[in-house]
């Protein structure tokens, strides 16, 4: 039975995560991290804490899922590896710089930490087809949408779709002229091989994706969109499985799949 702990406990995707680990047989929900409802029981007696650090003395979970804030979860991560506790981490917004810094606390540690920026198996394929497809032409741009709560753009699964298709195609604005924004932003940012990323934010939508391709004479749209968070938890969970068994860093849940 694999202990774990939930940071981010009383979020909406924390809610989800809680109840599938309470309803896995393979999982046991020891501690629950949020900074509301202190000391509210969530689940066969688990009650909240507002404490991490606190949290992972007291009940030593061997596993840490967290889906917090982007300004928090540098920090929780920091926590986990500095106190024996494997992160699993679903929330976006880590620099490049401080993915390197936990790589080396990982490996320093002897320990497992397992990031993705979407822990859904239909938008993983997404961003593999879309990976494929980059090879064959010319130009590329992502349109990503999520509800108006979300802090920070563009999103995760959009930047690293970017990365994924950069190593394919090491240039997707090709033949585009010289743009002037009478806007500025307008064209939105650009990310790995000149890929342009659009980021919608609105209320209706949870999360959606769109990568678009073009060449002469043929567009080729690959989409995928999430209507329920119930979609992420396989992913969720086989991502806690296999870092509990492995000392490694693994940022997508492309590599286990």
């Amino acid at each position: 039975m694999i202990k774990v702990g939930v940071s981010g406990a009383l979020g909406k995707m924390g809610k989800e995560v809680v109840s599938a680990v309470c309803n896995s047989q393979d999982f046991e929900l020891v501690c629950a991290v949020d900074v509301i409802e202190i000391d509210t029981e969530i689940c066969d007696g688990v009650r909240i804490n507002g404490d991490l650090k606190g949290a992972i003395e007291i009940a030593k979970p061997d596993v840490m899922i967290d889906f917090t804030q982007p300004k928090n979860v540098f920090e929780n991560t920091k926590i986990c590896l500095e106190n024996g506790v494997r992160p699993v981490i679903g929330t976006t917004g880590l620099t490049e710089e401080q993915l390197n810094t936990i790589k080396e606390m990982t490996e320093k540690n002897g320990l497992g930490c397992f990031i993705a920026p979407n822990f859904s198996t239909g938008a993983v394929l997404m961003m593999k087809f879309a990976q494929m497809a980059a090879k064959y032409f010319d130009n590329a741009e992502i349109i990503e949408l999520h509800h108006n709560q979300k802090k920070d753009a563009p999103s995760g699964t959009a930047i690293k779709t970017a990365q994924m298709m950069a190593i394919e195609n090491p240039n997707l604005a090709k033949g585009n002229c010289e743009e002037t924004e009478t806007i500025p932003g307008a064209r939105g940012g650009v990310a790995n091989s000149n890929i342009h990323i659009h980021s919608v934010r609105m209320p209706g939508y949870m999360a959606s994706q769109e990568v678009v391709f073009g060449s002469a004479g043929q567009i080729l749209s690959i989409r995928h969109d999430s209507v329920d968070r119930k979609c992420y938890m396989p992913g969720v969970l086989l991502a806690a499985k296999y870092i509990s068994e492995h000392n490694e860093f693994v940022y997508g849940l492309d590599n286990i799949l």
